[in-house]
């Protein structure tokens, strides 16, 4: 299925007038305090957040899965829906692959599928964290980290394969995520199991391209509880330290163990240069990946706070990789996705609102009220008609999730696809 401008174009008339209230409303109070409100519009509308190929169908638990029609089975139809996301949004520019789920077929007519849509393509990732069909190793008890060097050498050239893959689409990365790690004491040594990983990781780093990036990714648990080899930010740092200058740490916000600080972790990866991007989702109790900014917005605002402030005062770190990351189990995930893309912009808008100058004067007089009141007042701000206006300019929806109802998306992908299609890799 493909939106036409013209229908958003339509949809958009409906609401425009109040939209133009709002925005003229909301700009002469940022003008007061000298905001330059087109400024803020142009690095919104060029703020592009990849979505996850995985992400496209319904998601599930250990207990259960609930489908909900119209799913993409093909590649080639996961791409459809991505740009279905990418007209309405205008911030869905990109994809992120993950093998072997979404290995083309044809890989010239995929490069046009992308073109159609105007897609580029993200990282791609590796999947070493299940057994694949006829594989002669297994990675039950590991991969990169397996004791078992046959285990080792099939997870590390599983990867290369990858890096070709991504190599034919255009993509400049691969990120690595391990499940690697034990269950009960004594299951396994820490210390080889650290040093397999990071030998297999420099030749992983070795093996791509000279302008290709490497993100490695943590986890503090899960699916293995007592521990995971690569368990945090400072693991991750230290092995992306040891494989080289394009290897970056991969912050997942899921990825933390309850109230940690991960705005001091992105400022401090950000200082050494060693941040390479994000996969953005929201939880309360664990990995939940629950849509972006509905449990904790405060604290997404925060982590932008020190995204922003970095991508300025930071030139020894490269412009991160911003990707979502979610599982959808009982929403359209074409509608979560969307409310995932407003979060996050609304969290970007919104700390690039904070007088930082303001702010530093403060912070030198110690004056912690006034910091509270710097930083709140950004956050206080309705931000959704710039957001609104960033999408217009490019001919996207003013409210995205109202036109993708309006034009009756999912139920023409049933029509489409069927209701009991089952989208590939989950």
């Amino acid at each position: 299925m493909i939106v036409n401008k013209s229908d958003i174009a339509s949809d958009n008339q409906k609401s425009l007038q109040d939209h133009q209230n709002k925005f003229d409303f909301l700009s002469n109070s940022l003008a007061k305090s000298e905001i330059i409100v087109d400024d803020l519009v142009n690095k919104l509308a060029d703020f592009q957040v990849a979505i996850p190929s995985w992400a496209l169908g319904a998601g599930g638990t250990r207990f259960g899965r609930f489908s909900y029609g119209g799913e993409p089975g093909t590649l080639e139809q996961k791409m459809d829906d991505v740009g279905v996301i990418h007209s309405l949004t205008q911030t869905a520019g990109a994809i992120s692959l993950h093998i072997p789920w979404d290995i083309p077929k044809d890989y010239e007519a995929i490069k046009q599928k992308a073109a159609q849509h105007h897609l580029l393509f993200d990282a791609v990732n590796s999947n070493t964290f299940q057994d694949q069909k006829n594989a002669k190793e297994s990675y039950k008890h590991g991969s990169l980290s397996n004791i078992s060097t046959a285990s080792r050498e099939q997870a590390i050239q599983h990867n290369i394969d990858v890096i070709k893959i991504g190599e034919k689409l255009g993509s400049k990365s691969l990120t690595v995520w391990l499940s690697d790690g034990a269950n009960f004491p004594g299951q396994g040594n820490f210390q080889s199991a650290l040093q397999h990983t990071e030998d297999s990781l420099k030749k992983i780093y070795n093996s791509m391209p000279k302008d290709w990036s490497l993100f490695i990714e943590y986890k503090p648990y899960e699916p293995n509880f007592y521990s995971t080899v690569i368990q945090d930010w400072g693991t991750s740092f230290m092995l992306a330290n040891a494989c080289g200058d394009r290897a970056y740490t991969l912050v997942d916000l899921g990825h933390h163990l309850p109230n940690t600080n991960i705005e001091q972790i992105v400022a401090t990866l950000m200082l050494k240069g060693k941040l390479g991007g994000f996969h953005f989702n929201d939880s309360k109790y664990g990995d939940d990946d629950l849509t972006v900014g509905s449990i904790k917005p405060y604290a997404l605002f925060l982590i932008f706070n020190e995204l922003v402030q970095g991508m300025q005062h930071n030139p020894q770190n490269p412009y991160p990789a911003w990707m979502i990351d979610a599982s959808h189990n009982i929403k359209d995930p074409l509608e979560d996705l969307i409310q995932s893309l407003e979060a996050i912009q609304e969290a970007y808008a919104k700390a690039m609102l904070i007088n930082q100058n303001q702010l530093r004067e403060a912070q030198a007089a110690h004056d912690v009220a006034l910091c509270q009141e710097i930083i709140q007042s950004a956050y206080r701000t309705d931000v959704r008609p710039l957001l609104e206006k960033a999408r217009l300019a490019r001919g996207g929806a003013l409210s995205p999730i109202q036109t993708y109802r309006n034009l009756k998306v999912r139920e023409t992908l049933i029509k489409e696809r069927g209701l009991h299609s089952v989208a590939s890799g989950l």
